[in-house]
């Protein structure tokens, strides 16, 4: 029996580029130790990559009205079709290493009820990766040569035993704000929210939005409207890395060190608990200090 199931949703393999990017993830995936992939979803070229890649594939997804996978039906089949303590739903241009294995590891001995996430390290590839012997170095590398450590904000993986994250709204996926609620979600339920930062490098492989309507970010995309109503309100949506419980530290957890920009989320949240009964538009005015350095600039003017 694996100790992880990796199970994600990826993008048509029409676009040449996303196809090569996807590929690069996936294979990193089933280069894993104790670990099994499933890829879910009815997309073009998704059945020969599933196969080419020697990964399960399942296309009978729930989708919205768009057309576009809910993940809420992804985490049923995930769970429907694995036989693993853990589960960790992951975006198709995610490349994992040997170290991200040895997280969840530690993360499990540490706690009973958890959700493993991570900044991101942003990388340009323009090419199919080398999986010979030494690859994990070779990117290392290349991605301490570019040096993009992506902001706190957005995750692109969760990880959680089968405990945890039972019941999961229909989210759309590719679209802004399910993530968010993911963090919220382990909060609310005083679960551990860990971050490995510290101990992992997962690596992002850049790309465009030309797969989206409009080639636009799918912040601007009307199912995330839909999306913010299902995690129930802007508030809910405002959960990123910087709401963690802990972090995880060579083999151990920690709390997180104080930041600037974590003084500023818990003065954030520390309003929002005060002026609860305000309607959320009007919070959302008093609570987010970005809001508050606008106002002053303009005034200053």
């Amino acid at each position: 029996m694996p100790l992880l199931t990796l199970f994600s949703a990826p993008k048509p393999f029409t676009n040449p580029h996303i196809a090569m990017i996807q590929r690069n993830a996936i294979k990193s995936w089933t280069l894993l130790p104790d670990v099994e992939v499933i890829l879910l979803g009815e997309e073009t070229g998704l059945t020969e990559a599933a196969k080419e890649l020697g990964v399960k594939h399942f296309p009978n997804v729930a989708r919205n009205e768009s057309g576009t996978p809910l993940i809420s039906s992804m985490f049923q089949l995930a769970r429907a079709n694995s036989n693993s303590e853990l589960l960790c739903i992951i975006n198709a241009d995610m490349i994992l290493m040997p170290d991200f294995i040895e997280a969840a590891k530690q993360a499990i001995k540490l706690k009973d009820k958890f959700v493993l996430l991570s900044q991101r390290w942003d990388l340009d590839v323009t090419q199919p990766l080398d999986f010979s012997d030494g690859w994990e170095n070779r990117l290392r590398c290349a991605v301490c040569g570019q040096n993009n450590l992506h902001r706190p904000a957005g995750s692109d993986f969760f990880l959680f035993p089968l405990s945890t994250f039972q019941n999961i709204p229909p989210f759309t996926i590719g679209r802004a704000g399910w993530d968010n609620w993911m963090i919220y979600k382990a909060r609310k339920e005083r679960w551990a929210v860990i971050d490995c930062t510290p101990s992992v490098m997962i690596v992002h492989q850049n790309h465009d939005y030309s797969h989206l309507p409009g080639a636009k970010p799918h912040y601007d995309h009307p199912d995330t409207n839909e999306n913010i109503r299902l995690a129930g309100g802007q508030a809910n949506i405002r959960y990123t890395i910087l709401d963690s419980t802990h972090q995880l530290v060579n083999g151990k957890l920690s709390r997180p060190k104080m930041t600037s920009a974590r003084v500023t989320r818990s003065m954030e949240l520390f309003l929002r608990s005060i002026f609860f009964f305000l309607p959320e538009n009007v919070i959302e005015n008093i609570a987010r200090p970005k809001r508050w350095q606008k106002r002053l600039k303009r005034i200053i003017r």
